[in-house]
C-alpha cells in the first residue's frame, strides 16, 4: 500500500483531493491534523511518504520542497512554482506522446493551472501541425468558477448580501498563468489572456478565437477539428466533440463537467466561413486541479490512471 501526504489538505485543491483520496483501500493518507504546522512532524511526512502532493502557496511550495531529503519520495506541485521550470515534468499526461512516460518515470510533477489545461489542450496540437504558426498573437477568453480564487473568493461570492454577477480580472496583463501557457503550447510570444470570474462554484470555459484567413493556407474548420481528434486519439478524459453535434448547440455551461476528470473541446463555426471559436470545457477543480494530482499520481505509482477518476 503506498502512503500519501497532502501539504496543504485545509485549502480548496487539498480538500478536493484528500476527499478523492480517502476512499480508495489502495493508498494510506498521513494525517497530520493539530500538528501539520510542526514543522519537524511535516519534515518527517515529507521524507516518509512514498508520494507527496504540495497544494500550497508558491513560497511555500519551494520551502516544502527544500525540505525533502529523502530522493525516491515523488511529488506533485499544485502550485505555479515549477511549471516551466526544466526539471520538472509538466503533469498534462494527454499533452504529447511521451508526457504520459515522462510522468511515470519522474519524481517531480507540475500539476498544470486550470486555465493552461484548457488552452494547451486546444491550442498545442494546433501549433505542432503548423496550423497555426508558433509567433501567432493569440488570445484567450475564459471564465471560472469562483472557487478558482480560493477561500477567500469563495467567502466573498458566497457572503450573504453578495451581489457580484461577473467581474473580469487581470487586467494589468501580467496574469501567473501566461508563461505556462506560452511555453507548453510552442508559441514564443506571450499570449493575451483575458480571465473572468462568475457568480457560480466551479465549472470553466476556455475560449481562443481565431481569424482563418490570417492563418497559413487559411485552414478549414474541419481541418483544424482533425488535428484535435488525431492529437487525442483513445485518450479517455479528453474528448473531441464531433462538428456536428457542435454544429447543433445553442449554447454552452461551464458546469457541464463539474465532478468530473474530463476535458471536452469544440470547435465552433460556420463551415465554409472565416471564422472559429475554439472552446475547452472543465471542471477548474477536476481535471484543471485535484483531478489531474490524483491522475498524475495514479501514474506516477504505476496504477491505473483512472483508479478513483471515474
Amino acid at each position: 500500500m503506498h502512503t500519501i501526504y497532502i501539504d496543504g489538505e485545509a485549502g480548496t485543491t487539498g480538500l478536493e483531493i484528500r476527499e478523492r483520496l480517502e476512499k480508495r483501500s489502495d493508498l494510506q493518507l498521513m494525517l497530520l491534523g493539530d500538528r501539520r504546522r510542526d514543522v519537524e512532524a511535516r519534515r518527517e511526512a515529507l521524507n516518509s511518504a512514498d508520494a507527496v502532493i504540495l497544494c500550497l502557496p508558491d513560497e511555500a511550495a519551494i520551502e516544502a520542497v527544500s525540505m525533502i531529503e529523502n530522493d525516491k519520495v515523488r511529488v506533485i506541485d499544485a502550485s505555479t512554482a515549477y511549471r516551466v521550470n526544466p526539471d520538472w515534468v509538466y503533469g498534462f499526461a494527454e499533452m504529447d506522446a511521451g508526457q504520459r512516460e515522462a510522468i511515470a518515470n519522474s519524481t517531480r510533477v507540475s500539476n498544470p493551472g486550470c486555465y493552461p489545461t484548457g488552452f494547451i489542450g486546444l491550442m498545442r496540437p494546433l501549433v505542432k501541425a503548423g496550423l497555426v504558426p508558433s509567433d501567432y498573437p493569440v488570445t484567450i477568453n475564459a471564465v471560472s468558477g469562483y472557487s478558482g480564487g480560493g477561500k477567500s473568493m469563495i467567502a466573498e461570492f458566497e457572503a450573504e448580501g453578495a451581489s457580484t454577477a461577473f467581474r473580469a480580472y487581470g487586467l494589468s496583463l501580467k496574469h501567473k498563468h501566461v508563461p505556462e501557457m506560452t511555453r507548453h503550447t510552442g508559441l514564443t510570444n506571450p499570449v493575451l489572456f483575458s480571465p473572468a470570474v462568475g457568480n457560480y462554484r466551479q465549472g470553466m470555459l476556455v475560449e481562443v478565437p481565431l481569424h482563418l484567413s490570417a492563418l497559413p493556407e487559411t485552414p478549414s474548420i474541419e481541418r483544424l477539428h482533425g488535428a484535435l481528434v488525431e492529437a487525442y486519439q483513445g485518450q479517455k478524459f479528453v474528448q473531441v466533440v464531433d462538428l456536428e453535434d457542435t454544429e447543433a448547440m445553442t449554447g454552452i455551461e461551464p458546469e457541464a463537467l463539474n465532478g468530473t476528470n474530463n476535458l471536452r473541446l469544440h470547435v465552433f463555426g460556420d463551415r465554409g466561413g472565416e471564422q472559429v471559436r475554439l472552446v475547452a470545457m472543465l471542471d477548474n477543480l477536476g481535471k484543471g486541479a485535484s483531478g489531474a494530482a490524483v491522475q498524475n499520481l495514479n501514474i506516477m505509482l504505476g496504477l491505473d490512471e483512472a483508479t478513483g477518476l471515474v
